[in-house]
């Protein structure tokens, strides 16, 4: 009877580590990993038209990921979830990758960090329109950690009004709008199949439009032509950005509420600070530490919020 006892109390602490722990884990990635990409596609942007490199990151990621299943002979999508491929393809990668990657050329990169951070408030308006309402402390939490981002990047809230920054603005809150409703759309459907496979070929539909929309409108480049630090910038952005840390994403949103996945959003513009300072020699100040604490209250308080509330 001891041992029985025991042996459901280790159990019991596997799955909750498995329903909870990975997911959080994974969450935690993508919160780095992602405020990481930022610096790489900046880089990149300076070099390559923005769609095109957006289009040749998709097309090489989306390669390695349907290779890899066409080795393990996963079986294809049928009919009706090309459909829903075809769908999050759109809203994933042609507009949300897309117009981010664009947008990048013209704000700042502190106005960039605002807008990213609206992502998860658009989550939960989508969300209330469908009738689903978080928690009040989570809601709370999710509005500090907007809070915070905006402490962090103060000087940069008067860009909103900046005339030079227009065109980028809008680029920049249609992708988040995109990528809120790309989120749900696959937390609806990725149960119906393998949702990796999925991703690959989100990915190889969009780069291919992607690039084939910048040698029409005439903006491409020879590939030839990429400078080096071009190539390491979309080595990095293929690796980590599109593979790794999009199977981490998408293992946490399956097992976590989609509110709760979407705060990565608030870690990102702090990864992104903190890298600038230590890459680029940017300056720190109180109001990044504060803006950081603020933030990080805000996302503690969004978990705690919805574990009590499940």
């Amino acid at each position: 009877m001891a041992f029985s006892g025991r042996q459901s109390v280790v159990n019991a602490a596997r799955q909750r580590a498995g329903s909870i722990g990975l997911p959080m884990l994974a969450l935690c990635w993508v919160s780095f990993f992602w405020g990481t990409t930022w610096l790489a596609s900046k880089e990149g942007v300076r070099h390559v038209p923005a769609l095109q490199l957006c289009g040749v990151r998709q097309l090489i990621g989306g390669s390695l990921y349907v290779l890899y299943f066409l080795y393990k002979k996963a079986p294809w999508p049928n009919g009706r979830q090309w459909l829903t491929i075809g769908i999050l393809s759109f809203l994933n990668f042609m507009l949300s990758n897309g117009l981010s990657t664009w947008g990048v050329k013209f704000i700042s990169s502190g106005l960039g960090a605002i807008i990213g951070a609206i992502f998860p408030l658009w989550i939960v308006i989508i969300m209330a329109f469908k009738g689903q309402r978080l928690p009040l402390l989570a809601l709370l939490g999710m509005l500090l950690g907007f809070g915070g981002v905006c402490i962090i990047f103060y000087d940069h809230l008067k860009d909103f009004v900046n005339a030079d920054f227009r065109f980028g603005i809008i680029l920049s809150v249609a992708a988040t709008i995109s990528w809120a409703i790309g989120t749900l759309y696959t937390k609806k459907k990725a149960a119906g199949f393998n949702p990796y496979f999925s991703l690959g070929l989100q990915m190889l539909i969009s780069g291919s439009v992607l690039c084939g929309i910048s040698e029409a409108s005439g903006q491409a480049v020879a590939l030839r032509t990429f400078p080096a630090v071009t190539w390491w910038a979309i080595a990095y952005l293929v690796v980590i950005g599109s593979v790794l840390t999009f199977i981490a994403y998408i293992y946490s949103l399956q097992r976590l509420p989609a509110a709760l996945a979407s705060i990565y959003a608030y870690i990102n513009p702090i990864i992104a600070v903190l890298l600038g300072a230590a890459v680029f020699h940017e300056p720190l100040n109180a109001w990044i530490a504060i803006g950081g604490l603020v933030t990080i209250s805000g996302v503690y308080l969004v978990n705690w919020a919805i574990r009590r509330d499940r």
